[in-house]
Parts: structure tokens; sequence; C-alpha cells
């Protein structure tokens, strides 16, 4: 799951993050528990022409991710109570898990906005990680995981969900809206593949991009396993829909990246390139892997990262599950159904 697919590179032109204050954007880095992200998570609070400031996710909602953010608004000179609307990139705990604590110390009514597609993650109407964990349970069994490892999955997924509390209300924000704010003019661009709603921000004329977790510089993000309401899976194929939407922002004339996770980075080609090629090096793997005959998804998994730890089990297999997806739209592999197990074998 961790790719670093360009490691040291050069800034290409353009603006720096040194220079970001000028147009309003100050970045607020907030701890979380998750090595797997590659770093703290990325609060940007960007100005508005009121006086307001809109804040681009909000952070973890842990005791040290509200410290985080009180000492980051501190250290900016900006205060809970001028936050005017919280945009969110998308419906993971660390992106929108202190979106209330914000709303609390606002003391007033901020509105949130997330795509319609991941609007269901974040809202109090939504659905509860307790009520799908059966769901996902049954899948993961089909897949070949043992009963020990479905255990420390639903452990870890309750643990994670805890460090969010759900919001009230949570607006739909169509893509193709504009954002204008006191310097930038950000177009909402809809980039699914980490999560169906993934939203970005862009700024074309200052050639800015917020990623959120889209693109980052050296972790590959994670393509996870979403089921339908009724369990069933396919509906939403993670992989396929990220090298379509990362082809799209491939094709952006872009200076600076803002991403969910690290500092700033320029080079958004090369890092794609890179990024496209490690996939594609995944997928020789698990085709390497076949040639003995087919695997379930967890038996490919524990092949390809050997030394993770059972409450890894549900990252590492639904990052083994895309490639496999996208294995299986090309026609190298077939899947087949025996015996409430699914399995893989190479194709012909």
């Amino acid at each position: 799951m961790i790719a670093d697919p360009r490691g040291e590179g050069r800034a290409e032109a353009g603006v720096t993050e040194a220079e970001l204050a000028g147009l309003g954007v100050h970045r607020i880095p907030v701890p979380i528990p998750f090595p797997q992200a590659g770093g703290p998570v990325n609060v940007y609070v960007i100005e508005e022409r009121d006086g307001g400031i809109l804040l681009f996710d909000s952070g973890l909602g842990s005791p040290e991710g509200h410290a985080a953010l009180e000492a980051g608004f501190a250290r900016i000179g900006r205060r809970f109570d001028e936050v005017t609307r919280i945009v969110l990139s998308h419906g993971h705990v660390d992106h929108y898990g202190a979106a209330r604590f914000v709303q609390e110390r606002h003391g007033g009514s901020i509105p949130v906005f997330a795509h319609p597609a991941d609007v269901s993650k974040v809202a109090e109407a939504g659905w509860r990680w307790r009520d799908r964990a059966p769901l996902y349970a049954a899948h993961l069994a089909r897949l070949g995981v043992p009963a020990e490892t479905l255990a420390a999955v639903a452990t870890e997924g309750e643990r994670g969900f805890g460090l969010a509390r759900r919001i009230a209300e949570v607006r739909p924000l169509e893509p193709g809206t504009i954002l204008e704010t006191r310097h930038l003019r950000l177009e909402v661009l809809h980039m699914p593949g980490h999560t169906p709603g993934l939203l970005c921000l862009h700024d074309r004329e200052r050639r800015l991009f917020f990623s959120g977790d889209h693109l980052l510089e050296k972790v590959s993000p994670n393509p996870l396993i979403e089921l339908g309401p009724d369990g069933r899976d396919g509906h939403f194929r993670p992989l396929l829909a990220y090298v379509e939407s990362v082809g799209r922002m491939r094709a952006l004339d872009l200076d600076l990246v803002l991403p969910g996770h690290g500092p700033p980075f320029s080079g958004h080609r090369a890092i794609i390139d890179a990024l496209l090629g490690f996939y594609e090096r995944r997928q020789a793997r698990i085709r390497e892997v076949l040639r003995d005959g087919p695997r379930t998804a967890y038996e490919i998994s524990r092949a390809l990262f050997p030394s993770a730890r059972p409450g890894d089990a549900f990252l590492t297999i639904s990052e083994t599950v895309a490639n496999l997806e996208l294995l299986e739209a090309r026609g190298d592999v077939v899947r087949e159904e025996q015996g409430g197990l699914r399995r893989h074998r190479l194709a012909g």
C-alpha cells in the first residue's frame, strides 16, 4: 500500500508553499494514528472574500486532532467563529472527523459540503460501520479471509470510526461548482477512486490543485472495497475509476498540488506515471502468483503483503481486489465461485 513513486524530486515552477499565505491558503497538519496514510492529515484554511474562512477538510476528531487544530488556528491568527463553510474531500474519518468540533467551537451554524456519493459516510442519517460490518464480514469470508482475521478487521474498523462524530446535516456539492474565495476561483472536480465521491479543488489560473487523497506524493491511494446497501460488490470498482480520474488530472497544467497528507509538491505527471507503473508491477506480481493455480483474494494478498498485520487485512485485500478487478476488465484474470469461496485464475 505504501509506495514512493517519485522519491526525491525538483519543483517545476510557480507557487510554493511559502507563497501560499499570500493567496490566503494555510495548511494545518493534524496527527493521525494511521501510519499507512503517509503522515498527518492536512486541513486547509482558505481565506474568504468577506473575511471569513473556508476549511477544506477538518482533520480527525481525536483529542490530539482537536489540539492541533486549535494550535494551527492560533498560529495563523484565525478564530473558529470565522469559519463560514467546510468542504470535505471525501468521507473518511481523518478528513471529516473534527467537523463537529469546529462547529461547536464556532458556536453557530457552519454548512458542511461533500459529494453526494460520500454524504452517507459522514451524515448523521447515514449508514454506520456496526450496521454494515456483518455484510463486510460475509463478503471477506467469501474472499477467503479466516475467522481470526475477520475479528481483527472488525476491531480495527470500530476503532477507526470511533475517531469521528457524524455531522447533523451534510449538503451535496455538485462537480462543476465554483467556490469563489478571497484570491482563488476553485472548481469542484469529481475524482472517484479512493472513494466513490472524492472531490478535488482546482484553480485553473494559478494552476493549484487541492487533491485530498486522490494523489499523494509518496503513498498510493488505497482503493477500498465498497459494498452496496445489500452487501453486493461490483457496483463501484475503485481502481478502474481511479485510473480514469487520475488520467484527467494528468491532463491538467499544474504548478502545485496540495495533498491530503504531506507537504505540497509539484511534478504531478511524473508522480502519476510512476504510480501507474507501480500498479502495473503489482498486477504482474498477481499474475505470477496465479501461475501456480487459482487463489482466493486473501491468499493473493498474503503473497503481496506477507508482513501485514491481521488488522490491516481490509486494506491489503481491498488493494488486491481492486487490482484483480482491473485484470478481469482487461481479460487477463477470471473469477470463479465454488463452495462459498471466490477464487481467481489466469484466463486462457
